[in-house]
């Protein structure tokens, strides 16, 4: 028998109802080519394959990769799954149109940035992702401006998808029971019809003006703006002076973000990472 390995972040879902709930959000077709992440134990994987064209799962334990290969070994099923070991964050990314993965907890943030790419390297390769996460980061995702959960990673990754909220998932529905409960969120990569001019400004913006919670906006961008010049720009596009980084939404960064590379002199670009 195998066990979950706490270094993989492993906790194997056993809730039909949490798989029913994702399957409904992935909204399979017969042609999608589908990629999930960890298959782990397969629970997700068996009720993926029938449904759909093709797979791809990656999983980087090798024991469950064996487990996985026996467990797979029908003709009919070998023909649609690709079963890869190794490590998400360092292979590319396989053909497909659509993820569907309950995702390592202890790696979200790189993985979102797998798939969707950043603000101003976007990746434009899937229709739909959905994806089973920590419920903290499923509240980040799908938070709006001026709730608390509202933060960098909630623009940078509205910027690039729509984010939509599916349901809650105990942790008593994960063997063993992970320390938080979780959730089920579906992001949907898109392109706004306006976009940032300069994409790698708006991800430097972002990165200030969130650097120091609670603090005004017009002091964390100090770096490159004067604070009374930023009064102004904000005014300017009706936004209270005093507003704070979490209460901007998506669009008020991007205008904001236009305001000020159309100041004379342009401000400095530093590297957002």
């Amino acid at each position: 028998m195998i066990h979950p390995r706490k270094q993989f972040g492993q906790h194997w879902l056993k809730s039909d109802k949490a798989l029913a709930k994702i399957l409904q959000a992935a909204d399979l077709q017969p042609t999608d080519r589908v990629l999930e992440i960890g298959p782990g134990t397969g629970i997700l994987t068996v009720k993926l394959l029938p449904l759909v064209r093709s797979l791809v799962a990656i999983e980087i334990d090798r024991d469950l990769c064996q487990s996985l290969r026996q467990k797979f070994a029908e003709p009919i099923l070998e023909q649609k799954l690709e079963l890869i070991e190794g490590d998400i964050l360092t292979l590319p990314l396989p053909n497909a149109n659509k993820v569907v993965a309950n995702i390592p907890y202890n790696i979200t943030s790189p993985i979102l940035e797998k798939l969707l790419g950043s603000i101003s390297q976007p990746v434009a390769q899937f229709e739909q992702i959905v994806l089973l996460v920590q419920k903290e980061i499923g509240d980040r995702l799908v938070a709006k401006a001026g709730h608390k959960a509202y933060g960098a990673m909630s623009v940078r990754v509205q910027y690039l998808a729509e984010c939509r909220f599916i349901c809650d998932v105990p942790a008593k529905a994960f063997m063993p029971p992970p320390k938080v409960d979780s959730a089920v969120v579906c992001l949907l990569p898109r392109s706004l019809p306006q976009p940032a001019s300069d994409p790698k400004f708006l991800e430097t913006i972002i990165k200030l003006g969130f650097a120091t919670k609670r603090k005004m906006l017009r002091n964390n961008l100090g770096t490159i703006i004067e604070r009374d010049r930023l009064v102004n720009v904000l005014a300017s596009i009706q936004i209270n002076p005093q507003v704070r980084a979490e209460d901007l939404s998506v669009e008020q960064w991007i205008q904001l973000s236009e305001c000020l590379r159309s100041l004379e002199p342009v401000p400095p670009v530093f590297d957002a990472q």
